[in-house]
């Protein structure tokens, strides 16, 4: 592959010796397959923000952990990269690891690497998991701090949380669920609310909030897996089934979907098609490409939306702040959700 890059560079994107990386790129014996396409996406990384960065002076290297569906991994990419000019005079570069899954050893062992690869901080999305926990923190007695984005990892020794306020996110969906269905009719229907498979402290907060607020109705909760998109299909169509104690058969009336994984809204809503059920009610949250067109096909009554570019640029700032390469205190920052219908678009939106 060619490139402009010194050896040095790629070695430090990398995260990985100058020596494997020389021999790597030279195609030498010894270099395994894996370690050949972490330089791919080493240079990969450099080229894409090598328009962006003005090379010189102090170089900060963040590393950003994420696992969660590629969608909104590639998402928050972006949304990095997008932010990095804003952060000058800091040069800063970003060396992005994005897992799938659900299984926190993969988050663990891409911290562990962070620890060894000359890190100045580190973004991460992660399930709560003690094995996590005592990732982050070993990072931080190394000397490594870490803001947690998007769901946080209280106990833990990050430094700051970054993202959604989550309880206020929940509620929002139950306020809007009661306001549509009508609050004073809570026979009119059940709800279903969709999560993942996997243990997620932001996934509880919204679950939290979402039944401080809505009235008294009956809530079905089925899993989208991370990994298989059938998962929620099948647990859709048992829930649909259930007939606890003689109760009735759930009519859905509304949807919350909090979390999309693999099947994604979608499915949810094509499976419930197949089974006769037509929700008036439909509230997600992340603006995707997917949900937008939903929007824009009225499957969809709200997105509950949270631009990430503002949250990764804080989150770069804070990672900065408290290694003392930008001024300003350390501080936690919990935003507000934004409700989006098809009349008030975002143009963040559109890409």
């Amino acid at each position: 592959m060619r490139h402009p890059f010194r050896v040095r560079e790629i070695a430090a994107q990398a995260g990985l010796s100058e020596a494997t990386v020389d021999r790597a790129l030279h195609g030498r014996p010894g270099v395994r397959p894996s370690t050949a396409r972490q330089v791919e996406r080493a240079i990969a990384d450099l080229q894409r923000q090598a328009d962006q960065l003005q090379l010189g002076g102090r170089t900060w290297v963040l590393d950003v952990v994420v696992q969660a569906p590629l969608r909104f991994s590639v998402e928050v990419r972006a949304a990095l990269e997008a932010e990095l000019p804003g952060l000058r005079p800091a040069v800063v570069r970003a060396r992005f690891h994005l897992l799938d899954g659900s299984d926190p050893d993969p988050v663990v062992a891409a911290l562990r690497t962070v620890a060894s690869a000359r890190s100045d901080g580190v973004v991460l999305k992660a399930p709560q998991h003690p094995d996590v926990v005592a990732a982050v923190a070993a990072l931080a007695e190394a000397g490594v701090p870490v803001v947690t984005l998007v769901t946080d990892l209280p106990g833990s020794a990050r430094t700051a949380y970054v993202g959604l306020d989550n309880r206020g996110a929940g509620r929002t969906a139950a306020h809007l669920v009661d306001q549509w269905l009508g609050a004073d009719r809570p026979e009119g229907g059940d709800v279903l609310v969709v999560r993942s498979g996997s243990a997620d402290l932001g996934e509880d907060e919204r679950a939290a909030g979402f039944a401080e607020v809505l009235a008294e109705r009956r809530v079905l909760e089925v899993r989208d897996d991370e990994v298989d998109p059938r998962s929620v299909v099948d647990d859709l169509r048992a829930a649909l089934q259930r007939d606890d104690d003689g109760a009735p058969a759930p009519v859905v009336a509304a949807v919350y979907a909090m979390y999309a994984g693999a099947g994604g809204a979608t499915a949810v809503l094509d499976a419930l098609a197949q089974h006769g059920r037509a929700p008036r009610v439909v509230v997600v949250h992340d603006l995707a490409a997917e949900h937008l067109g939903l929007l824009r096909a009225g499957r969809v009554s709200a997105v509950l939306h949270h631009d990430l570019r503002p949250h990764l640029r804080r989150a770069a700032r804070v990672l900065l702040q408290s290694r003392g390469g930008l001024p300003g205190p350390v501080r936690s920052w919990a935003s507000p959700v934004q409700v989006v219908t098809r009349f008030n678009v975002p143009r963040t939106g559109e890409g």
